[in-house]
């Protein structure tokens, strides 16, 4: 029997590991919530060892912040979207972005995982709020031509409105949001998110 030091990857556990250990921790939390979720059972889960998982990541919460990253890597695209035009039309496109990723199964059962994570456990707020500030509204208000105060407080504003939309319709699906017409929606949220990101009100 061959003996390796504890956690460190054995080459039949190297190529892909870390991917497999990322799938089957956003399964972990998206069924278990991040409280109810081991190193234990997302090592399980991804067929490896416990020692493995610490390897590559340290703590749960490492592990945590490393799915929400890839998870959220989508809409990490933002600034691109913001960058790609006027500023009088970047509501109506940001808009469309952010609910475009919503709308995507792809996309959508990740973010559910972080988000429904985020709301019952202060850890898992904290890394997705970390992630929020530092890789997308930084970004963000940086594109904006004002004092750097009032920049954040515009994106914090335009991004409420379009997470408390999207929480409502996707997460507690509140009808009749929940079902209304996805132009529906986006014609009459974009204008609000171009407000807040103009100052025009």
């Amino acid at each position: 029997m061959t003996v390796r030091r504890r956690g460190r990857p054995a080459r039949s556990e190297g190529g892909g590991a870390r991917e497999r250990i990322l799938d089957a921790a956003r399964e972990e939390f998206a069924e278990r919530g991040y409280e109810k979720t081991s190193v234990r059972g997302i090592a399980k889960a991804a067929g490896v060892d416990s020692a493995l998982v610490h390897h590559y990541f340290g703590t749960k919460e490492a592990v945590f912040a490393a799915s929400v990253e890839v998870a959220f890597a989508p809409a990490l695209g933002v600034p691109g979207v913001v960058e790609g035009g006027p500023l009088d039309g970047v509501g109506e496109r940001l808009t469309r972005f952010v609910f475009g990723v919503w709308e995507n199964p792809v996309t959508r059962a990740p973010l559910l995982a972080i988000v429904r994570s985020a709301v019952n456990n202060e850890t898992a707020a904290g890394v997705f709020r970390r992630l929020i500030v530092e890789q997308l509204l930084g970004r963000i208000a940086g594109r904006l031509d004002v004092a750097e105060g009032e920049a954040e407080l515009r994106v914090s504003l335009a991004a409420a409105q379009l997470v408390g939309t999207a929480m409502l319709r996707y997460v507690i699906k509140v009808e009749p949001l929940a079902s209304a017409e996805l132009e529906d929606v986006v014609s009459r949220i974009a204008p609000v998110v171009q407000g807040h990101l103009s100052g025009v009100q």
